[in-house]
């Protein structure tokens, strides 16, 4: 392995353009990868107390305004394999769109990961929240990972090495996934296509899609939906700022053209006190929150 750099470091990154919210400060400094081999090169040279950040797409990050005092790995466009092994596996790297994902195992002809469609994101976020939607999640279908540490090692881990809930993946600390093995069932390519389109066109009617948002705020409570209580407490529609709780879907924050993560964060915590105080339910956020405060 090389260990000429081969991707590309700048310096004071503006991170609203690498989010799906739009809003955010500086980073300090954003890498951007050559590929897999690359990145171990690079987080070799890194300082081992420097804070590090992953986005792929940003949709599941809400930003603050001070930024990040740290280095952003930007995935998306750049760990971006996505194959079909000979075993029958597909291999998607943490940068490749869970859409992504979702037409290729379509077009390949299996099933059952035509809701990843519906997921907003990359396949490194979607690993670390488990990200799920239309009844599936991620970790359903998955049978292996990639990982990498701080010192560039990487590693091959089975789900058995995990705890995984709802929205939720325990994994050693300072360790992150770089890729995903998928096994999905044989299947017919039309109808899984014809599937992919049908949960595509529900997911458009139901939610504000193509405006600046992060998907689901908060995370469902047992037994009942976050945005069936947030619309019951009279909430769609409330604004601070340019965030608003959707009028469309009330789980959704939207920026509506001038917001900033502080707007975001208000209406959150309003949002949490309301369905608090007239429904006794505390709303766990699925958005997560970094930056300097």
């Amino acid at each position: 392995m090389s260990s000429v750099l081969r991707g590309e470091l700048q310096e004071n990154v503006k991170l609203a353009e690498w989010n799906t919210w739009r809003v955010g400060g500086v980073a300090k400094r954003c890498y951007f990868p050559a590929d897999k081999d690359d990145l171990a090169v690079f987080l070799k040279s890194c300082p081992q107390d420097e804070p590090l950040l992953w986005l792929g797409l940003g949709s599941n990050t809400l930003i603050r305004d001070k930024g990040f005092n740290g280095t952003v790995i930007i995935t998306q466009g750049h760990l971006k394999e996505l194959s079909e092994l000979p075993t029958g596996i597909i291999r998607a790297e943490a940068g490749v769109s869970c859409a992504q994902v979702a037409r290729f195992s379509a077009r390949t002809s299996y099933q059952h990961g035509e809701f990843l469609a519906g997921i907003p994101g990359t396949i490194g976020g979607a690993l670390a929240m488990n990200a799920g939607c239309f009844g599936r999640q991620t970790w359903e279908q998955v049978v292996a990972v990639e990982t990498i540490d701080r010192h560039g090692h990487i590693t091959k881990r089975t789900p058995t090495e995990y705890k995984i809930a709802y929205r939720e993946v325990t994994r050693p600390t300072e360790e992150w996934f770089i890729a995903a093995h998928f096994e999905f069932p044989r299947g017919n390519k039309e109808e899984a296509l014809a599937t992919i389109k049908d949960l595509l066109d529900k997911r458009a009617a139901s939610q504000p899609t193509g405006k600046p948002c992060c998907g689901s705020v908060f995370r469902n409570p047992p037994g009942d939906f976050s945005g069936r209580l947030i619309e019951a407490s009279g909430l769609k529609g409330f604004r601070i700022g340019g965030a608003e709780v959707s009028t469309k879907h009330a789980n959704f924050i939207i920026n509506t053209g001038d917001a900033t993560a502080q707007d975001i964060e208000a209406v959150m915590a309003h949002v949490q006190a309301e369905v608090q105080r007239l429904h006794g339910v505390t709303l766990q956020p699925e958005v997560h929150i970094v930056g300097e405060v």
